[in-house]
């Protein structure tokens, strides 16, 4: 499972395709993973699979602030050309780093501190998490996340969507009612 998300943080130069399927509550869910590695180039591309995406997981590498900076872009891409409520989730990828050693990358590298990825995620009124794909940090949780999301969003699409229709029928014996009178109709 690393290297599910592993990959959202390197530049491969290619969109990178998985298939995982999980279980969620009883029913096997596949979920089909696009990872374009947030490579500007195929921004173009990425805008044809947002049309059909039910959920869209925003990766960004806590050691470097260009990738932070890079979401509120994709956000906006995303929000042109995706369905309005599909679901989303922001993910700080490589959080394994001690607190010593994240410190000193925020301090020569501009690294990313987890209270400003939770803001971002606030202030988007999105899920926040930071994984590692080295430890396996929360990987799982975030896959499991983002399915919940999605099978609850479509479950209240579909009783909204869907009328209650009640049959009635007159006289139901088996209600205890009595049947209506047959009428009778000669020549």
């Amino acid at each position: 499972m690393a290297h599910l998300l592993q990959v959202l943080s390197q530049p491969l130069g290619r969109i990178d395709f998985k298939i995982r399927t999980i279980e969620l509550d009883g029913k096997r869910i596949k979920l089909q993973i696009w990872d374009t590695a947030g490579q500007e180039r195929f921004r173009t591309i990425t805008t044809a699979y947002y049309r059909g995406a039910m959920g869209i997981l925003l990766v960004y590498d806590v050691t470097d602030e260009s990738s932070f900076n890079n979401i509120r872009n994709w956000i906006r891409n995303i929000e042109q050309h995706a369905s309005d409520n599909v679901n989303k989730i922001l993910v700080g990828n490589k959080a394994d780093m001690d607190e010593s050693k994240r410190l000193i990358l925020q301090l020569l590298f501009q690294a990313v501190p987890t209270s400003k990825g939770q803001a971002l995620a606030d202030e988007y009124g999105i899920k926040f998490f930071e994984t590692s794909a080295k430890t396996n940090l929360n990987v799982e949780e975030v896959f499991f996340s983002i399915a919940r999301d999605i099978k609850q969003r479509l479950a209240d699409t579909d009783s909204k969507s869907e009328p209650q229709t009640i049959k009635i029928n007159q006289g139901d014996q088996a209600a205890g009612g009595a049947a209506p009178a047959q009428k009778s109709a000669c020549c």
